[in-house]
């Protein structure tokens, strides 16, 4: 969510359950991406910043490093190779 006040006060409000559905998609999306020969990096860096999000500073700043690898992997040209 990466917005200071609101996003921390989202996450505390809810007993911290956000980073635990957070973690968890990142890890299905892994799973699938690693699958389909994806880049899993954005991912990877956002597993790593759920289960450090509960730090109020750290957490904020990794969930926008996170969230702009996360676009440049969406915007960039895909490295999948057909299968046959």
């Amino acid at each position: 969510m990466a917005l200071p006040i609101i996003g921390g006060a989202f996450v505390v409000a809810n007993a911290w359950i956000p980073l635990g559905v957070a973690f968890l998609l990142h890890a299905v999306a892994i799973a699938v991406l690693y699958n389909e020969r994806g880049r899993v990096a954005g991912n990877v860096l956002g597993v790593i910043t759920s289960i450090i999000a509960f730090i109020p500073i750290v957490g904020w700043i990794m969930h926008g490093i996170t969230a702009l690898v996360l676009l440049i992997e969406g915007l960039s040209g895909s490295r999948r190779t057909p299968r046959y």
